[in-house]
């Protein structure tokens, strides 16, 4: 997958980060709903970030700050799963996709890093 492959995926799970935070809303759930969504939609805007970087490092930053956004929100999710505000289909859907995309951002870490090093050691 590819950066712009991971940008869709992104902004697609904002989006249902987003949708997330309204049900939570009409839930009259004011105070947890606000942390996966700042979380969740950091996620896209870091990576966005990251796309137009200045450099292998500062490219290799930003992904870093997306993967740890994605690991909170996926900490979010949790915890509102387990206190009962989402259902079990919500959350399963909504953990596989986060999974995903932090798997993605681990491997498009890890490739970079990899492809940094090498050019500097040849």
């Amino acid at each position: 997958m590819g950066k712009s492959a991971v940008k869709e995926k992104s902004f697609s799970f904002a989006l249902r980060v987003v949708k997330l935070f309204q049900e939570l809303q009409e839930q009259k759930e004011f105070v947890l709903s606000k942390q996966p969504l700042k979380a969740g939609t950091s996620i896209g805007a870091n990576i966005r970030e990251a796309i137009n970087a200045e450099s292998s490092p500062d490219f290799v930053h930003k992904l870093s700050i997306a993967q740890k956004e994605c690991d909170e929100t996926l900490y979010w999710l949790e915890i509102l799963h387990y206190s009962g505000y989402i259902k079990e289909s919500e959350f399963s859907t909504a953990k596989t996709e986060a999974d995903e995309l932090l798997k993605i951002i681990r491997n498009i870490i890890i490739t970079t890093k990899s492809k940094h090093k090498n050019r500097h050691n040849s």
